[in-house]
């Protein structure tokens, strides 16, 4: 209601002030009177208040919100190209994204018994240890071409989860520990687990991408992983057992038990540190879409 009135009231003013404009002007000039006419002016009235039917209406944003994302959800569900590898890391596959021309964000898995790939045992001083792994390696990495062909850049996080059980052989009726020679016979067997430290072990490799057409490509890689310092364990058959040192000539006892023994060789794994840097090396074949 306020609004008609004061609407009402300067439309009212307006006509005022027009009518006004359209009366003749008298000037008296040394007792002559000179009548003007004045000419009308028109003036566009603006109402003191518009109504903008608008005005604090939040618009649905649904389409511009959805037209942001959608490049992204489209590189997601759509990637470049999947991969299937074969390497020290064990058997796996990824899959990339084209991040540019020259840049692939890959996710990737790799695992398995690849203990044969490192020659199934290695040797820790002077004990010689057999070797069997259960690797499981998920990784997220980028891989860069720097020079724009076949040569490549990689770097990434590997999340490992590897299992490494291994188990020791005697060698002429002795294990050999800090240069002491024990009784295998009184030791029995000795076996135990490893494990890598680090939960999370960044990795760089360089390599080589050829195209061998429009869709199919080779690649190779070397590098390696920070796995981290080494965790063992290892455990004797019957560790409460004397055991007596070998000296080649008649047997002494060493004031020790199996378990001792054991201890010792665990602090010999450990001090080995085996794998702390992991060899990468891996070929495979691509499919790009």
């Amino acid at each position: 209601m306020k609004l008609i009135k004061l609407t009402a009231i300067s439309a009212a003013v307006l006509a005022s002030t027009a009518a006004l404009a359209a009366e003749p002007v008298v000037v008296v000039d040394d007792n002559t009177a000179v009548a003007y006419e004045a000419e009308p002016v028109a003036v566009a009235a603006e109402p003191a208040y518009a109504y903008n039917a608008d005005a604090g209406v939040v618009r649905n944003t649904t389409g511009a919100v959805v037209g942001g994302t959608k490049t992204f959800f489209q590189t997601a569900i759509n990637p470049a190209a999947v991969s299937a590898e074969v390497g020290t890391l064990g058997y796996g596959a990824n899959i990339a994204w084209g991040l540019n021309e020259n840049t692939e964000l890959q996710a990737g898995w790799a695992g398995g018994d690849v203990a044969d790939l490192f020659g199934g045992d290695f040797d820790a001083n002077d004990v010689n240890y057999d070797v069997d792994a259960d690797f499981s390696n998920p990784y997220l990495g980028v891989q860069l071409r720097p020079t724009g062909n076949w040569f490549t850049m990689g770097a990434g996080i590997i999340v490992p989860d590897n299992d490494i059980d291994v188990t020791a052989n005697s060698e002429g009726g002795t294990y050999k520990i800090d240069d002491v020679s024990y009784n295998a016979d009184d030791v029995g067997t000795l076996q135990g687990t490893m494990e890598h430290r680090n939960k999370l072990a960044p990795y760089a490799t360089i390599g080589f991408r050829p195209n061998i057409s429009d869709k199919w490509g080779v690649f190779g890689e070397i590098g390696a992983a920070y796995m981290g310092k080494t965790d063992a364990t290892v455990n004797a058959t019957d560790p409460t057992n004397p055991v007596r040192i070998s000296n080649g000539v008649n047997d002494v006892p060493s004031g020790l038990n199996a378990g001792q023994v054991a201890k010792l060789a665990e602090q010999e794994l450990e001090d080995k540190d085996y794998l702390e840097w992991f060899p990468i090396v891996k070929v495979g074949a691509t499919y790009r879409f």
